[in-house]
């Protein structure tokens, strides 16, 4: 089977999401909320051989390719169907409680190359872009049927892309002649609809547009906080959670969330006397986030905006 998904930051994610060393080194659960392909599962199960996963994925189709790929470890490595937030709200009891979850919110390859969904502007397929097939609206239905001020709203907030308003106006007048089911002709309308300066930088103009409409309709901003919350209270003290972001909305979520839970006093502000004894529910174990090399950025462009933070939980949560 050919894998077309290279695991950005792979070395370091390895390091500090280490096992060796810890309390629970010999006997290591681990939950991979973000499977894909199997690119990290795969390394951690081949390094730390006393290491169980179970990986989980929203889409089916790519699920089956981490499957195959993974199924040389045996029942080291178990699966589950459907959303992070959604596993961690309802964290089986069958399960021990992890002691390490790893986040990888990137996209994968396989859905910018294989999936036919609408992800790349570099193909001509249907405006889809849900990571589960049958789940809510697809892209096609929200540039087709949402207002114009709705829909550069949208564009502006989960994509920061300045010419929002612009490209919303392009959209709304082009599906008034015919409706938008192509992710080429998506593309080819928001290329036209901002300025020559903007057609020539550093990434196409439709990179920010597209990457706001799949935010959207996958809920993935919505979802983030939720399942981080919960999948710190599933993690067992002691065990350690790691994310990886690739753009400055998701760095943010993770970025407070963290600092939160590393706070010496976690009593509302308003509260005139520390109740809590002063103990964080966690220690940071990256102050600064964790970004890639050159090297690595070289041989894997995705990885250029990669961030990896980490935090060790100390006590429970209330």
């Amino acid at each position: 089977m050919e894998i077309v998904h290279t695991p950005v930051l792979l070395a370091e994610t390895l390091e500090y999401l280490s096992p060796v060393g810890e309390p629970f080194e010999h006997d290591a659960f681990m939950v991979d909320s973000t499977l894909g392909e199997g690119g990290h599962s795969n390394a951690f199960l081949s390094q730390f051989e006393n290491l169980r996963i179970i990986g989980l994925d929203a889409d089916r189709n790519i699920q089956a390719r981490a499957r195959e790929r993974l199924s040389v470890y045996g029942d080291r490595m178990m699966f589950h169907l459907g959303w992070f937030n959604d596993f961690y709200a309802n964290y089986p009891e069958s399960l021990p409680r992890p002691n390490l979850i790893l986040f990888d919110l990137g996209i994968s390859v396989f859905h910018y190359e294989r999936s036919g969904r609408g992800f790349s502007f570099r193909y001509d397929e249907p405006l889809d872009m849900r990571l589960s097939p049958d789940a809510g609206d697809s892209v096609e239905v929200l540039v087709n049927t949402l207002r114009e001020e709705k829909l550069a709203d949208l564009i502006y907030q989960y994509g920061e892309e300045r010419y929002s308003r612009r490209i919303a106006k392009a959209i709304v007048e082009a599906r008034k002649n015919c409706r938008i089911v192509s992710s080429k002709v998506l593309a080819e309308i928001i290329y036209a609809a901002v300025p020559a300066q903007y057609r020539h930088g550093n990434i196409h103009p439709a990179t920010k547009t597209f990457q706001a409409l799949r935010i959207a309709v996958n809920g993935e901003l919505n979802r983030l906080p939720v399942a981080l919350n919960d999948a710190f209270k599933d993690l067992a003290v002691g065990g350690k959670l790691g994310v990886i972001t690739f753009h400055s909305l998701e760095d943010r979520i993770v970025k407070n969330m963290f600092r939160d839970w590393g706070k010496q006093c976690t009593c509302p502000p308003e509260q005139p006397i520390c109740t809590c004894g002063g103990k964080p529910h966690g220690t940071l174990l990256t102050r600064k986030p964790v970004g890639p090399t050159e090297s690595e950025v070289s041989e894997n462009s995705p990885s250029r905006s990669a961030k990896l933070r980490v935090i060790r939980k100390e006590r429970e949560l209330e």
